[in-house]
């Protein structure tokens, strides 16, 4: 005889566990939630996660840059001051590079601490502005120069009027304009492969994708999507994070799959950090915000 009490349960729970499932995001683990983990900031940007999970970020206005540990949650200073760091990203030597904008530089980090300064000219002329930064397979970097006008300059115009893509090539010799046609060129991220480099046209609200050469040349360029974006990142399953107004989630294809609401004006960068690279790491106004992923980030 079947004891009906307990086959309605079973098919209870079951049903109850199928609904669950139905709801849950492939991209985000359990439905969860952004966690803001700090309030104590002017403007956050520029996060980057070094080998451990760590993930290093600025606080521009503050001249900082803080480093979230991924172990017990906590911060501490990293470099102070810091050039008015903007962007931030760890080559494969885990030397952080810095778009320093306080003189428009690039800078170089080494494990030891010593600053090398990449470059500050173009063809004599003063960058705009390094913002955010991509390295290659080979070393070879790339770097985003939109301007905007900083409060600290004595400047109040660009020497450069194009706002371009530049290449430092691996062995930093050369610098070189690598892609142009941009309103305010911004985000930066290239996937693990070495073969696609994805830019963001803030000001003109697209993101493109390149074919990446041999030489570092870019070629193909084609629209991902209809939307700039301010720091960008990507995940283990080819997904593009695309910032401003939370974090919004493309596919490969441009598709858009998933958005991220984050309860403030403007969320400026994101990347994944923690010790699994599970953990989504968002700089967004004053704030740091975590949440826990189903995809991981990639390290080169």
């Amino acid at each position: 005889m079947i004891n009906n009490h307990k086959f309605l349960s079973i098919f209870t729970l079951a049903t109850f566990i199928l609904s669950c499932k139905a709801q849950q995001s492939p991209i985000v683990q359990n439905d969860a939630k952004p966690i803001q983990i700090s309030n104590e900031y002017s403007f956050t940007e520029g996060p980057a996660s070094d080998k451990e999970g760590n993930v290093y970020f600025t606080d521009q206005p503050n001249d900082k840059i803080i480093i979230w540990n991924a172990t017990d949650n906590s911060f501490s200073i990293f470099k102070e001051p810091a050039g008015r760091a903007n962007g931030l990203f760890f080559d494969q030597n885990e030397n952080l590079l810095v778009a320093a904008d306080e003189k428009n530089e690039l800078w170089r980090i080494d494990t030891e601490g010593n600053v090398d300064t990449l470059v500050t000219y173009y063809e004599n002329k003063k960058l705009n502005g390094p913002n955010d930064i991509w390295v290659d397979l080979k070393g070879g970097i790339y770097f985003t120069d939109p301007y905007y006008q900083r409060e600290y300059w004595k400047r109040k115009e660009a020497e450069i009027i194009e706002k371009n893509v530049y290449y430092i090539s691996p062995d930093t010799k050369e610098v070189s304009v690598i892609a142009t046609g941009f309103v305010q060129p911004n985000g930066i991220i290239g996937t693990p492969d070495g073969k696609t480099l994805y830019v963001a046209d803030i000001g003109d609200k697209k993101t493109y994708t390149y074919t990446i050469e041999q030489n570092g040349s870019l070629t193909n360029r084609k629209l991902f999507t209809n939307m700039g974006s301010d720091g960008m990142t990507i995940d283990n399953l080819g997904n593009i994070y695309l910032t401003g107004k939370g974090v919004t989630i493309f596919n490969k294809n441009g598709e858009k799959i998933y958005h991220i609401p984050i309860n403030e004006d403007w969320t400026a960068n994101v990347t994944f950090g923690g010790k699994n690279q599970d953990i989504l790491f968002i700089t967004a106004m004053s704030s740091i915000y975590t949440l826990k992923m189903n995809t991981k980030g990639v390290r080169y």
